[in-house]
């Protein structure tokens, strides 16, 4: 694959430059551009956002929009190609409230599932991927709304830097789960006692926001969907992850999972050495 047009002019402007040097990631399909300077992360997740838009969404579309700071550009990229008529007939479906304001502002026509039960493709970021393309999410809160609408596409397209991508899944970063309110410590105790998570993880509700994992203050995180996350706390990788995603199923008072086994078409992966997308076997 080749970066748009678009895109290599958005590059070509700014202060980073490319060299042809790559790095393979041994992936299935991969393309890569190399950077002759180091660039931000935040320069990395606009690079793959406005990719996956430029390489996979066509006019007449069906789209998810993902939630987080990865995924943010990639609805921004969404809105001025839409804006510049390189897009026509787009309906999208967000994945969270600040997603949906965010495509409002830019113009974007939003539908929701209830109407428009089949996308042609979702863009997401993930918190964490290992080797399999197995993700974890919902650093940002959204997980189950994002799931209900990647689960619906035909192609789920993840956009990452070179940060996110580990050896396994768990020691990264913590896997959250949505349960709902009622007796949620209740929960938190069976959640512990699953045979996936005895003696190998520790539940932490998370307080404050539910857009990020950080403790940032006193009260219970509120999902989008009036619920509370728990994150799940491993200091090794999880052996089996699509197991442990429905024992969580399992546990009633247990909404959704961060676990998103078996669902990625393509990652996208930005690093300082270039762009690699490794596709689903």
């Amino acid at each position: 694959m080749r970066l748009s047009a678009a895109v290599a002019l958005l590059l070509a402007t700014s202060a980073e430059a490319f060299q042809p040097a790559f790095l393979s990631r041994q992936t299935t399909s991969s393309s890569a551009l190399a950077m002759s300077t180091k660039m931000s992360q935040d320069e990395l997740k606009k690079l793959v956002g406005y990719k996956a838009v430029d390489d996979y969404v066509k006019s007449g579309m069906v789209i998810g929009l993902g939630t987080g700071s990865t995924a943010y550009f990639a609805v921004e990229r969404v809105g001025e190609k839409l804006k510049s008529g390189e897009l026509t007939d787009i309906l999208a479906i967000p994945t969270s409230v600040r997603t949906k304001e965010q495509a409002e502002t830019l113009g974007i026509p939003l539908v929701t599932l209830d109407t428009h039960s089949k996308l042609d493709v979702a863009i997401d970021g993930a918190d964490d991927v290992d080797d399999e393309l197995n993700l974890t999410k919902g650093g940002g809160g959204a997980l189950f709304r994002e799931k209900i609408v990647e689960n619906c596409a035909t192609k789920f397209i993840v956009i990452v830097d070179e940060s996110k991508i580990g050896k396994g899944l768990g020691p990264a970063f913590p896997i959250p789960v949505e349960i709902v309110p009622f007796c949620h410590e209740h929960t938190m105790r069976v959640i512990a006692d699953l045979p996936s998570c005895k003696g190998k993880c520790k539940p932490i509700l998370r307080l404050g926001s539910a857009a990020n994992n950080q403790v940032d203050g006193e009260n219970p995180a509120v999902t989008d969907n009036s619920n509370y996350i728990v994150d799940l706390h491993f200091e090794d990788p999880i052996k089996d992850p699509a197991q442990l995603g429905r024992e969580l199923k399992n546990v009633v008072g247990v909404v959704e999972h961060g676990l998103f086994c078996g669902m990625a078409s393509a990652v996208i992966i930005a690093s300082s050495d270039g762009i690699s997308v490794k596709e689903a076997k």
